[in-house]
């Protein structure tokens, strides 16, 4: 559910209300893991037709069932930053995280936690994605942006940027591009072309700009072709990502937060002209690098409109789908477990 005081419990039930006739047919089973009484009242709101009984962890699940994360505090309020909020978001993840190890569930879909209510609890994590690598054990995530075709991994993420270039090393950098072709993968994908990003202006024009994308990108690159990949690059920031949109390659490896950030969710806003404000937000977050699926929305808390009946569920239905499709991909492989 992520922060009960965010939007998540809105587009939760808005999204098992939209995915009801799935639900009903076995296609999909979904288990919201969070505050009850949040999803509760946003059930009443938004979906009140749909059935969400409360279980326990050990027991049988119903299709569609919710599963309290941890004991409820003083109401949690829609807009208000709270300890609770931040609580119930740490606990929600850490419940679905033993869930999925256990392989009671096949992947993880994550609404938005704030960071600040998470810290003041006492979980002091930048989000959700060092919060599953800390949880999982794993030795280093990577955020994936996807909406349509424009698939778009990190060397970095929520780092300062004049702390990026000393982040580009041939190690970290072979392991996005191995994560990114795995993933691209599990999507089903018959060509897997990755363009990884130049770090500076024009790839470094000569070394002019600086020399990372000679002296690191260049030769990761061509490492991985050597290896049989279709890796190409370094490609100038300015126009990788026209070209992945045109589909000439079928991801990109961004170096860094906002270079990868920007194109996807300027691409991901529907805008109204007319008004200046947007109508949705489609785009999901996929944590590649973990040992369980996770995916999750591309957009935040919400507080400002939180409980006010106009989140936009769209972006959780696109990340569900994504953890479906991925799930199955681990499920078809000879050494996975069943659960």
């Amino acid at each position: 559910m992520g922060d009960p005081a965010g939007v998540g419990p809105e587009i939760i039930a808005k999204a098992c209300k939209a995915l009801k006739p799935r639900l009903e047919a076995d296609e999909l089973r979904l288990l919201v893991v969070g505050s009850v009484d949040a999803l509760e009242t946003a059930r009443r709101a938004f979906a009140p037709g749909l059935a969400i009984p409360e279980v326990d962890a050990a027991g049988r699940w119903p299709g569609l069932a919710a599963l309290q994360a941890c004991p409820e505090g003083a109401p949690i309020l829609p807009g208000v930053l709270s300890t609770d909020g931040g609580r119930f978001a740490y606990h929600a993840v850490e419940q679905a995280v033993r869930l999925a190890e256990a392989g009671r569930i096949h992947g993880i879909v994550t609404a938005p936690l704030n960071k600040e209510a998470l810290n003041k609890a006492g979980f002091h994590f930048a989000g959700h994605t060092d919060l599953l690598a800390h949880l999982t054990g794993a030795r280093g995530s990577v955020m994936m942006l996807a909406h349509g075709n424009m698939r778009v991994s990190h060397v970095t993420t929520h780092i300062a940027l004049e702390d990026v270039p000393k982040k580009l090393t041939p190690e970290r950098l072979r392991y996005v591009i191995d994560l990114t072709a795995e993933t691209l993968d599990g999507l089903g994908l018959k060509r897997r072309r990755i363009a990884v990003a130049a770090l500076n202006p024009h790839a470094g024009e000569g070394g002019l700009f600086g020399r990372q994308d000679i002296d690191v990108s260049m030769p990761v690159i061509a490492e991985c072709v050597a290896d049989g990949l279709d890796v190409v690059g370094p490609v100038p920031g300015d126009t990788v990502f026209v070209k992945l949109r045109a589909g000439q390659y079928d991801a990109v490896v961004a170096m860094y937060h906002d270079q990868g950030h920007i194109p996807v969710k300027l691409l991901g806003f529907d805008v109204d002209p007319k008004t200046g404000t947007w109508n949705s937000l489609s785009g999901v977050n996929i944590t590649l690098g973990l040992p369980i699926v996770r995916t999750s929305v591309d957009h935040g808390t919400a507080f400002d409109i939180a409980g006010k009946g106009i989140a936009n569920e769209l972006s959780l239905l696109e990340a569900i789908d994504y953890a479906v499709k991925l799930s199955a991909t681990r499920l078809a492989k000879p050494e996975a477990a069943t659960p």
